[in-house]
């Protein structure tokens, strides 16, 4: 074997070594790529406020279960401050009238602050060894790593993520769903069915922006720390996931939108993994993530063009 091949030997088998981590990744990210879903797909609002509600879900469970309560309360008490995040974007936009761009970049600036007094004043809270997480030293996590051995993560994860997917798409087929639908593709069937566009837009950002803070909450008991930068970005690889998903999936009508921006999600995180199995370190990491970002929107473009010019 030449020097090529161990080389694309070592690759593979580092690759493969992370893959389990990989995935773990992914379906945390997954809960984040859901909420973009409903803000960029749905709502068509770009809402740069989970760069804040992402750390927001992060620093209050880490803070809950650093004190020795349950998980599953951090957990919940996450989900309720990325909904309350999402409120005020949702009130600065519809009653002050702010631009649905600059509504988010106040909401997250904001965030970055209030994320800081949370964490007393702390850059970074860590969770002690003997604090039960969602993953360790409780009953559930015990039964999955008897069960599932080094798996019982990954399919406490997967249980995680389908359950919330699940109640997701059982909303979208709520009266409130297809309003939420609608508000996106035509503000104007929602005024025309006597319903208030500005409510049903801020119902929108407050479930988006619940499943921003979940992702971050679920990320921080598993990593069993919190960093006040985490945020950074979130928005990005949350697009980058659904962007993939949805052009994975595009021409497979039976698959649902939240299954698709899951799998790109998982997706997107492979091709992270790949390309520090390649070389590059971990403070490249933004970089691989703005540059895959532009490849995936490139991509989209090109394509666009390219069925432009075939119809012309």
């Amino acid at each position: 074997m030449g020097i090529g091949g161990k080389v694309d030997g070592i690759l593979l088998t580092n690759f493969v070594n992370a893959l389990p981590s990989t995935l773990e990744q992914g379906l945390i990210y997954a809960l984040l790529a859901m909420g973009v879903l409903i803000t960029y797909t749905i709502l068509d609002f770009p809402d740069l406020s989970v760069d804040g509600t992402f750390p927001l879900g992060g620093v209050i469970s880490t803070t809950i279960v650093a004190s020795g309560a349950h998980p599953a309360l951090g957990l919940l008490a996450s989900l309720a401050g990325g909904a309350a995040a999402g409120l005020l974007t949702g009130l600065i936009h519809v009653k002050l009238k702010v631009r649905d761009l600059f509504s988010g970049i106040i909401m997250a600036t904001a965030l970055y602050s209030i994320n800081l007094h949370i964490a007393s004043g702390k850059s970074l809270v860590t969770i002690g060894r003997k604090e039960a997480t969602l993953f360790q030293n409780n009953a559930l996590a015990g039964f999955l790593d008897r069960a599932a051995g080094e798996f019982g993560t990954l399919a406490l994860l997967l249980l995680i993520v389908l359950c919330m997917k699940a109640l997701l798409d059982l909303f979208l087929k709520t009266k409130a769903g297809y309003l939420l639908r609608a508000v996106g593709d035509n503000e104007r069937v929602v005024t025309s069915l006597a319903c208030d566009k500005g409510r049903v837009k801020i119902i929108g950002l407050m479930i988006a922006n619940g499943f921003a803070a979940l992702s971050g909450a679920v990320l921080c008991q598993h990593q069993r720390m919190f960093e006040i930068s985490m945020g950074t970005g979130a928005m990005v690889l949350g697009l980058a996931s659904v962007i993939i998903g949805v052009s994975l999936f595009r021409r497979l009508s039976f698959v649902r939108s939240t299954t698709a921006v899951v799998v790109g999600a998982v997706v997107y995180k492979m091709c992270v993994s790949f390309a520090i199995a390649c070389g590059m370190g971990a403070s490249d990491l933004k970089l691989i993530t703005a540059v895959l970002f532009l490849l995936i929107l490139s991509a989209g473009l090109l394509k666009k063009e390219r069925r432009a010019k075939q119809n012309a």
